[in-house]
């Protein structure tokens, strides 16, 4: 596989593993109040725009990026459940 069929190929797979992602970041609505979910929707854009420049500099490190989401995401609802009170 050639560099620039690989470069593609993590692309899209990190492009897809974060859209995964946002299903996660908009659901969350079934647990956080609206505020927290609007919080947790521009965080996760911003990850996005993170995603496209590690994959611009880094390659294949991109795909550590809709991981990281995922840990962020959990580790938010998680958090406000413990510490604020979040119920579903």
């Amino acid at each position: 596989m050639t560099s620039v069929a690989a470069s593609r190929l993590t692309g899209a797979l990190t492009a897809v593993l974060h859209l995964v992602a946002l299903w996660l970041y908009a659901s969350s609505g079934l647990l956080a109040p609206l505020w927290a979910v609007v919080a947790l929707l521009v965080l996760w854009g911003v990850l996005a725009v993170v995603a496209v420049l590690v994959h611009r500099h880094h390659g294949a490190w991109s795909l550590l990026v809709p991981v990281a989401a995922v840990a962020v995401w959990f580790g938010a609802l998680t958090a406000g459940e413990q510490l604020l009170g979040w119920t579903g």
